[in-house]
């Protein structure tokens, strides 16, 4: 991929970028790009337009043309959609970013003319083929995704024995079959992923043997009748070292994208149903994008519940 910049107007850049409705509460909206369907030379430098400098640099100081796309993919993904859910009031180069002490990142508005910035929450995650991003209004998120075919270069039952939780371990032992070990050590794996990251906190100050991921018999959630109702198992967190961060705080929904991905997303619940009815679903959107080119409802038949109380919706505003 050769990439050149070429600075484009935002009057220009935002025409083909339609505005969208903030989430409700509880409503998770799930965007990605597949970079294999971004092809056009024009396209990949309008992109690489959008980019501060720093992250121009960034994303050129990378070694190997894959990972180039990838991470100017995901910078576009994050500024793109962001500009698109404040009606344009910000366009989408002019986004600032923001980072707490361990490395996730906020938008760092900033407001003029009275004009009061959403109550967005944000977070990304990548592979190298496919890109996403997870939005909410008033609750912190945490997603991850990872490809199911993904394999690791180390025993599955060596890696857990260093990463995982004894309870974690003793799940994935009794699993005789090794492909299907592999699934459910993945499946763990990108909970856990989004689980720290909703923390806000990252690996390193939320190592992963210090929590649980539970699956529990399945529920249904209540749904509008436009929605599909899923019956997966419901999923919960036990934190061993801090009580704060149990599972009456944190939601989690886990899917499959496409048949070729493992999507997991983790938001904290709405402060309006703490202690009162934990069945509330969250309420999902997923659609796949390119930016300035279309948005596309992903079917259900592309998006698979594995678990979590969650309703897939089939339409966003």
């Amino acid at each position: 991929m050769n990439i050149h910049c070429l600075q484009r107007a935002f009057s220009s850049a935002s025409s083909s970028l339609v505005p969208l409705q903030l989430p409700s509460p509880m409503d998770t909206h799930f965007w990605y790009v597949l970079p294999e369907e971004v092809k056009s030379a024009s396209l990949v430098n309008e992109y690489l337009g959008l980019l501060s400098p720093c992250e121009r640099d960034n994303v050129l100081s990378m070694r190997g043309d894959q990972l180039k796309k990838s991470a100017l993919l995901a910078r576009v993904l994050v500024r793109t959609t962001i500009a698109r859910y404040t009606n344009f009031q910000v366009d989408p180069k002019s986004l600032k970013f923001t980072k707490n002490r361990y490395g996730k990142p906020g938008v760092d508005w900033q407001t003029e003319d009275g004009w009061l910035p959403p109550s967005l929450h944000f977070n990304i995650s990548h592979t190298s083929s496919l890109i996403a991003c997870g939005v909410t209004v008033d609750s912190p998120i945490g997603i991850d995704v990872e490809e199911k075919s993904r394999r690791l270069n180390n025993h599955i039952l060596a890696f857990a024995r260093r990463y995982f939780s004894s309870c974690e371990l003793e799940h994935l032992t009794v699993i005789s079959d090794p492909e299907i070990q592999r699934q459910e050590f993945m499946k763990l794996w990108t909970l856990k992923e989004a689980y720290v990251k909703a923390l806000g906190r990252g690996f390193s100050a939320a190592p992963f043997k210090t929590f649980t991921i539970r699956f529990k018999a399945p529920t249904r959630g209540n749904c509008l009748s436009t929605d599909k109702a899923t019956e997966a198992s419901e999923i919960i967190v036990e934190s061993f070292g801090d009580p704060k961060n149990l599972t009456s705080n944190w939601q989690f929904a886990l899917v499959e994208l496409a048949g070729s991905h493992y999507a997991a997303i983790c938001i904290e619940r709405a402060k309006t149903i703490e202690g009162g009815n934990f069945s509330v679903p969250m309420k999902l959107t997923v659609r796949r994008t390119i930016p300035f080119v279309e948005d596309e409802s992903v079917s259900e038949n592309s998006v698979v519940a594995i678990g979590g109380q969650l309703c897939i919706n089939d339409h966003i505003h």
